[in-house]
């Protein structure tokens, strides 16, 4: 092709988000069109007019473009020997400033060599040595006798204001230094009576000038031994003020409180009131006593989620311990103006047994933090790969083992009442027997264990009782011996029952029962078996002829309680005796001739006869029964 064909491609004009700013329009003009002296409407429209009919696809011309690439070479040169220029003032200033500096830090080190010295240059250090240059006044202009006369009043009245500010600035250090020194004995007073007190007062370990004293238990569990440190601050004033960091600021306590049904029965007491609550010795004691009630009530809530399956029961801030189907007992931790639950009935009775059993959980923890100082202080186990867990401490449980036995007690006690007062009424005397606790017996003086120690071992001791009772026949006797461990496997309550019965050797019941029901079935009717064997013995003391006209009675099934007799005229009698805890029942049947169930005829009577306790007074006795139905 002879003709070429040329395609200009420009870039795409974007509309900015925004337009240039004005000094930018203004430099932009005066690059393009000069000053705007030269500019003017008309040359605007002009060029407006041209570029409509220009074509934008014609060439530009080449001289023009010859022009303006020499325009654009002479500006790069310019700018750059401008930019050279520049760099040369700078530099030149650079060296005046510093010919400057090195000036006046040679004329400096004449008087102040070491500050000099730091401003100079490497270059002077080396070629003039410190001090070689110095500025002397010489032959300064005499001056009039008025203008030394004003100096030497004004260095007079300089003098004067200057000793007159160090006069009042010694007074008051003078003060401050007496308000100090009475402040500082006024505190250290203060820390050696906390002392002398028994504290035990020692540095912070993390603070080395302060002091701090020691009211924690040293045995306690780490997250509480070490909150049992507390900062002795000292006030502006002087005075001592405990800074006990995580500590409440209010006092606080373990309540326990005795619930029976939906109300609340019985309530314990917090805290003490202090005697003196502005006094350092109460605000240590106040730190000592709600640590020690928090620790409390944190090794509680540990060892109530471990009694779970004992009906022990926890919330945010309380443990249920249930004692009864109606009865529970309620451990929380409250303020000390929280001491008395305004739902709380007034009972002094149920108020002292909430209060014996918050100085028991007290003790029991005492007693362990004395356990963990004994341990201490013995020779360390091997060393094991695996770190040995911190135990529970016995503190619910021996409470627990406690109230659970004397619930037993009570129990087993009204049982054997009630079956007194049957016997009673029937006329059949028996004797029975408790000896309550008697595992914990009489403490044995020893002068390496306090009391209180000792008294907290046997509590954690598994918790015995006996009870014994002596028959109607001659030998005949029982004994039931009730068992609690409160930690030592098995748990619970346990009830081993001996039996003695002459007439019965092989009767022997299960030993360990645990049901309350099975223990009163098995002593009732171990009474109806002595009941049983001791009817033939009724009529052992009646004359000969007296005997061939009674009955004579044998037992015929004595689990049953069935006895069968016998007359010489070959009348039979059939009795059966029942006994439960509330009544004593026997009923006696004629029997024919053949032996049949029925009666002999229509005159033959059936005799029935029951007991119970306090009616024995319109009633016969056993003995008067017996011999009535022993006629034939």
């Amino acid at each position: 092709m002879s003709e070429s064909f040329s395609v200009s491609l420009r870039p795409k004009i974007e509309k900015r988000d925004r337009p240039d700013s004005l000094p930018r329009d203004i430099a932009q003009i005066n690059a393009q069109w000069g000053s705007f002296r030269e500019l003017n409407e008309a040359t605007l429209r002009q060029k407006i007019e041209a570029d409509k009919h220009k074509d934008p696809w014609e060439e530009e011309d080449e001289g023009d473009k010859e022009s303006a690439d020499l325009e654009t070479s002479e500006r790069l040169d310019q700018l750059y020997k401008r930019r050279a220029e520049i760099i040369q003032f700078a530099l030149q200033a650079h060296m005046e400033a510093s010919f400057a500096l090195d000036f006046v830090s040679l004329l400096m080190s004449k008087h102040q060599p070491r500050q000099a010295e730091t401003s100079m240059s490497p270059f002077l250090k080396s070629a003039a040595p410190l001090g070689s240059l110095n500025a002397e006044v010489v032959n300064p202009p005499p001056r009039p006798d008025s203008t030394l006369k004003d100096i030497k009043s004004v260095s007079r009245g300089w003098r004067l204001q200057n000793f007159n500010s160090a006069a009042s600035k010694l007074l008051n250090a003078g003060s401050r230094l007496e308000t100090e020194v009475n402040s500082e004995t006024k505190y250290w007073n203060e820390v050696l009576a906390v002392k002398e007190k028994g504290w035990k007062v020692c540095r912070l370990p993390r603070e080395g000038q302060a002091l701090g004293v020691q009211y924690g238990f040293l045995e306690a569990t780490p997250l509480f031994r070490d909150r049992g440190l507390a900062a002795l601050r000292r006030t502006d004033d002087g005075s001592l003020f405990l800074d006990k960091g995580l500590i409440p600021l209010k006092a606080q306590g373990v309540r326990v409180r005795m619930k029976h049904g939906d109300r609340i029965v019985g309530c314990s007491k917090v805290c003490r009131p202090p005697q003196d609550a502005e006094s350092i010795e109460s605000r240590i004691l106040q730190a000592r006593d709600t640590v020690f009630e928090e620790e409390l009530f944190y090794e509680i809530m540990r060892e109530a989620r471990i009694l779970g399956s004992q009906g022990v029961t926890t919330r945010q801030n309380l443990v249920q311990i249930p004692l009864s189907e109606e009865q529970e007992v309620l451990l929380d931790l409250v303020d000390r103006d929280q001491d008395r639950d305004p739902e709380a009935a007034v009972s002094s009775e149920r108020d002292v047994f909430a209060d014996s059993i918050a100085h028991s959980i007290r003790i029991l923890l005492t007693y362990a933090h004395r356990q963990n100082l004994r341990r201490r202080t013995q020779p360390p186990p091997p060393l094991a790969p695996k770190r040995r867990p911190i135990p529970e401490y016995q503190i619910l449980r021996p409470i627990m083992a406690y109230l659970q036995h004397k619930s037993h007690i009570q129990w087993l006690e009204s049982l054997m009442n009630d079956l007194r007062g049957v016997l009673k009424s029937a006329g059949i005397a028996c004797d029975f027997r408790s000896t309550q606790f008697d595992s914990i017996g009489t403490l044995q003086p020893n002068s390496l264990v306090s009391k209180v120690e000792a008294l907290a071992r046997v509590f954690l001791a598994p918790i015995q009782s006996t009870f014994s009772a002596t028959l109607v026949t001659p030998g005949s006797s029982f004994r039931v011996r009730i068992r609690t461990n409160p930690a030592v496997p098995p748990f619970g309550t346990f009830y081993d029952i001996s039996v003695n019965l002459p007439q019965y050797p092989d009767v022997q019941p299960p030993s360990h029962v645990g049901l309350q029901e099975e223990v009163s079935a098995i002593l009732t009717h171990v009474v109806m078996l002595d009941i049983a064997a001791s009817v033939p013995l009724q009529g052992h003391g009646a004359s000969e002829q007296q005997s061939k006209d009674r009955l004579s009675w044998e037992v015929a099934y004595a689990h049953h309680g069935e006895l069968l007799a016998l007359g010489q005229n070959g009348q039979s009698k059939k009795m059966k005796i029942s006994l439960s805890r509330d009544e004593l029942t026997i009923h006696t049947i004629a029997l024919g001739r053949n032996g049949g169930m029925g009666p002999v005829d229509a005159t033959s009577s059936t005799m029935s006869q029951t007991w119970k306790a306090g009616l024995a007074e319109s009633k016969p006795t056993l003995s008067e029964f017996v011999a009535q139905a022993s006629q034939p």
